[in-house]
């Protein structure tokens, strides 16, 4: 019985010992999955969304990467990867593969991209533009000034129903002026649109280089004192972009052909309407835009230019008397797609500008005229005016030879509104 009990308890002794055994090789063998697995998920590049940008994490112990151009091209050489990448056939197929998908799928929303002479308010698109540089305002918004080569559309102003209630337009939305240093850096041919962003994106220490040329992505657009005034909303997304993505080409080319011509320089708004309103003495002066006259290299300089007359203080046919009468000068601000900036009209060139000593209703007949008021003013007339674009001929003087830049001053000369 012992011998027995002896027997049956060796045998239970072996069989949970065995139990016991196959129990801990499992459990090492799940183990070995599980560590396998993950081992293996480590090695595999991640891609993650941080505060909504994908963002991609590699293992350099285990893996590999390798960054190829996007466009279509026969080199499968990488322009950059890392010290354990061996490039195969297969990876050539892929790579080929991939380029001819992006062909008939190019990156973006094409039918929402769109140029500076296209933009619209109130909508969200995309902009392919060269970032020429950004501002930081004492607010701490960032002010990019971004171009690509076209003019941004004409905006109306509002009718002006009280001249003593209105206030002259601004010159510039980020109210101080650039300095010259930084204003001689932009382009003179094309609007330049400052874009606002009110937070930072990772993308802003490289354009502040000035040499990027950028695709804004969802963005909108807004006129704020008759101007045009980008905005970054927060689902905005900057992309950088090389000299050779197409879009750019496309706009250079078009940039290119533009100051090749001597009328496709001239505003696009104006090359089928030109106003002949106003007559000049120097007919046979080359067009000057505004900004090529606030960039040049001499503070007093004589040129031609084609503009429209946005604002006029004081306008009150009181005043344009006193103006005929050599009692005062009147103030215009002119802009083009380039710039905007004050002009007077001094009292020695008043009888000229208008024409001769002519009545009160006469000379508010003809400022009506610069500043695109309708004759009919009564009840049910338009809430806004759109000036129309008027060859004036300016010169640029200075108040202080001390601070010949900072005193710099326009005055209108040799230019007659017709009847």
């Amino acid at each position: 019985m012992y011998c027995l009990l002896h027997s049956t308890e060796f045998l239970y002794y072996v069989f949970e010992t065995t139990v016991n055994f196959h129990v801990i090789v499992l459990t090492f063998f799940l183990l070995t999955i599980i560590i396998t697995y993950f081992s293996f998920m480590s090695s595999i590049p991640q891609i993650t969304m941080h505060h909504g940008e994908f963002f991609v994490t590699y293992n350099k112990k285990f893996s590999s990467f390798a960054l190829f151009e996007g466009k279509a091209s026969t080199e499968c050489r990488p322009y950059q990867c890392s010290l354990k990448y061996h490039g195969s056939k297969h990876d050539n197929e892929i790579l080929t593969q991939m380029r001819m998908w992006l062909v008939y799928n190019p990156p973006g929303l094409k039918d929402l991209e769109l140029q500076l002479r296209s933009i619209k308010s109130d909508s969200t698109f995309d902009l392919v533009c060269k970032v020429l540089d950004v501002h930081e305002a004492s607010n701490g918004v960032r002010i990019l000034y971004v171009w690509d080569g076209t003019d941004t559309p004409v905006t109306e102003f509002p009718m002006i129903l009280d001249s003593k209630s209105v206030s002259p337009p601004p010159l510039h939305l980020e109210g101080a002026p650039l300095p010259r240093e930084v204003l001689c850096t932009l382009p003179c041919v094309g609007s330049v649109l400052r874009v606002f962003a009110n937070r930072l994106f990772k993308e802003i220490p490289h354009l502040q280089k000035g040499i990027y040329w950028a695709r804004f992505c969802n963005i909108t657009c807004k006129q704020e004192f008759s101007m045009w005034k980008g905005i970054l909303l927060p689902s905005s997304r900057v992309r950088l972009l090389s000299n050779e993505d197409g879009s750019v080409v496309d706009r250079l080319k078009l940039f290119n052909s533009r100051i090749n011509t001597q009328i496709h320089r001239q505003p696009m708004a104006c090359l089928c309407s030109a106003s002949d309103i106003a007559d000049v003495e120097y007919e046979r002066a080359g067009y000057t835009t505004l900004m090529e006259s606030l960039t040049h290299g001499e503070v007093t300089h004589k040129f031609k230019t084609l503009v429209r007359v946005v604002a006029a203080h004081p306008h009150r046919a009181s005043d344009l008397c006193s103006l005929l009468a050599g009692n005062r000068c009147v103030r215009l601000t002119l802009e083009d797609p380039t710039a905007r900036v004050h002009a007077f009209i001094h009292k020695d060139d008043g009888a000229k500008f208008f024409g001769g000593f002519l009545t009160a209703e006469a000379l508010t007949r003809k400022m009506n005229r610069l500043l695109g008021i309708p004759e009919d003013t009564e009840e049910g007339a338009p809430l806004t005016r759109n000036p129309p674009w008027i060859w004036c001929c300016l010169k640029s003087y200075r108040l202080n030879k001390n601070d010949p830049w900072g005193t710099r001053r326009y005055r209108i000369f040799g230019t007659e509104i017709r009847d």
